[in-house]
C-alpha cells in the first residue's frame, strides 16, 4: 500500500541559510484529507503494483527531509478556506490508464482531456506544498504533486544524484543518444521548480529524450511563469507503469496557474519514455539498438525489438508461442503467461521451444 510523503514548506525565505523548514496551513490540511482518495487514486489509475491496482490509498505521513521514510501520521482536521477555479469543476482522472494513451508514433507527447488538468476547485490554493508518494511494492515511484511558487524554488545549484538507483535503472551508452547515456535520473518535479535534489521518491528511470525533449519544455514554462508573475502553479507528475514493469511507459504532466484560473499555465500531457533508434524492455530496463534486432531460428520472425506474448513452462524452463500445441498439454501448475522480450526470457534461464521456435 502506498503512502504519501508530505513535504511541508514555509514561506519565511529560510533558503538563504540553506534550510527548509516545514509548515502546512490548516486550510491546506483540510484539502489534503478531504481530497486524498479522489485526487490521488484517480491520478494513479493505470499505475499497477504487485499488491493490486496501484493508487494512493495509504496514510498521509510528514517528513521534513523529503529524502524518504516517514516520521508520523497527520490526524487533525481543521477549518479553512480553499481557493477556487471555476473552469476545473467536473474534470476527473478516474479510470485513465495506459490503454487510453495512444501508441507512440513519433511525437514526444500527446494532450490528454483536451489539455485540461485533472484538478478540482478544492485543489486550488496559494499555500506552498509538496507531496511525494511512497514506493509501491516493486520499489516504483508514484505521483508527485506540488504548488510551485517562488517560496519553494531553489536558491543554489543542484547537487549530485548519482547515488540514487530508480526502479529499472541501467547504466548504458549509445553513440546515437545526446550525451551518450540512454537513461537519466529524471525528476518528476524538476529541481528548478521545488529544489528537490536526491529525493528518491522524486526520481525515475527516464530516457534522455523524455528528460530533455519531453519534460524540460513544460518545466521551463512553469518556472518562467512563476518567476515573472510571482503566482502559484498546481503541478503534478504521475509516472505510469504497465503491469509489473520497472520502467514507466511515460509520465502524465498536469499544470494550472492558480491566481489567473489557468490563463497563464494550463496543460495536461502524456510524455513518452522512449528514445528514437533504441528499443527498450520496460519490464527490466534492458535496451538495444533498433537495427540490431534478433531473429528466430527459422529466420522468418522478427523478435527482440518489441515485447511479445509467450507461454512459459516453469517446470521445463521452456517458452512457447501461445498457439504452440505443447501449451494445451502443459499442466496448469507449470503454465505461466508472459509479455516481454525474447532476450529477457533467455537471460532468466528459459529456452525456446524446439517445435514452435518462438
Amino acid at each position: 500500500m502506498r503512502r504519501l510523503l508530505i513535504r511541508r514548506v514555509s514561506t519565511d525565505k529560510s533558503r538563504a541559510e540553506g534550510a527548509k523548514t516545514v509548515t502546512v496551513s490548516k486550510g491546506l490540511r483540510k484539502v489534503f484529507f478531504a481530497m486524498l482518495a479522489a485526487l490521488f487514486l484517480a491520478a494513479n489509475a493505470g499505475c499497477g503494483s504487485a499488491a493490486g491496482e496501484g493508487g494512493l490509498s495509504g496514510q498521509l505521513t510528514e517528513n521534513a527531509s523529503g529524502e524518504g521514510g516517514s516520521s508520523g501520521q497527520l490526524t487533525e482536521n481543521a477549518s479553512g478556506e480553499s481557493g477556487s477555479s471555476g473552469q476545473l469543476t467536473g474534470n476527473t482522472a478516474e479510470g485513465i490508464s495506459l490503454e487510453q494513451i495512444p501508441a507512440y508514433e513519433g511525437d514526444v507527447c500527446v494532450t490528454i482531456n483536451g489539455n485540461v488538468p485533472y484538478f478540482t476547485e478544492e485543489d486550488c490554493s496559494e499555500e506552498p506544498f509538496e507531496l511525494y508518494s511512497d514506493f509501491d511494492a516493486l520499489g516504483r515511484c508514484g505521483a508527485a504533486f506540488a504548488n510551485i511558487c517562488q517560496e519553494i524554488m531553489p536558491a543554489g545549484e543542484r547537487g549530485p544524484i548519482g547515488n540514487v538507483r530508480p526502479s529499472g535503472w541501467h547504466t548504458v551508452k549509445y553513440d546515437s543518444v545526446d550525451g551518450n547515456y540512454l537513461y537519466n535520473r529524471c525528476h518528476l518535479i524538476g529541481y528548478q521548480l521545488a529544489g528537490e535534489n536526491a529525493n528518491e521518491r522524486n526520481l525515475i528511470t527516464g530516457t534522455r529524450y523524455l528528460n530533455t525533449e519531453g519534460m524540460l519544455p513544460f518545466e521551463n514554462q512553469v518556472a518562467d511563469y512563476v518567476k515573472e508573475t510571482g503566482n502559484h502553479v498546481l503541478y503534478r507528475v504521475t509516472p505510469m507503469f504497465e503491469d509489473d514493469n520497472l520502467v514507466a511507459d511515460g509520465v502524465l504532466m498536469e499544470a494550472w496557474s492558480v491566481e489567473d484560473d489557468g490563463a497563464g499555465v494550463c496543460f495536461n500531457v502524456f510524455v513518452y519514455n522512449v528514445q528514437p533508434g533504441i528499443g527498450i524492455d520496460f519490464a527490466t530496463g534492458e535496451s538495444w539498438k533498433e537495427d540490431e534486432r534478433a531473429f528466430s531460428a527459422s529466420g522468418d520472425k522478427e523478435v527482440g525489438a518489441h515485447k511479445a506474448e509467450y507461454v512459459l513452462n516453469t517446470n521445463t524452463m521452456k517458452f512457447h508461442d501461445p498457439a504452440c500445441s505443447s501449451v494445451s498439454q502443459m499442466s496448469d501448475d507449470n503454465k505461466q503467461e508472459y509479455k516481454g522480450t525474447r532476450e529477457a526470457l533467455i537471460e532468466k534461464g528459459y529456452e525456446p521451444c524446439g517445435q514452435c521456435r518462438p
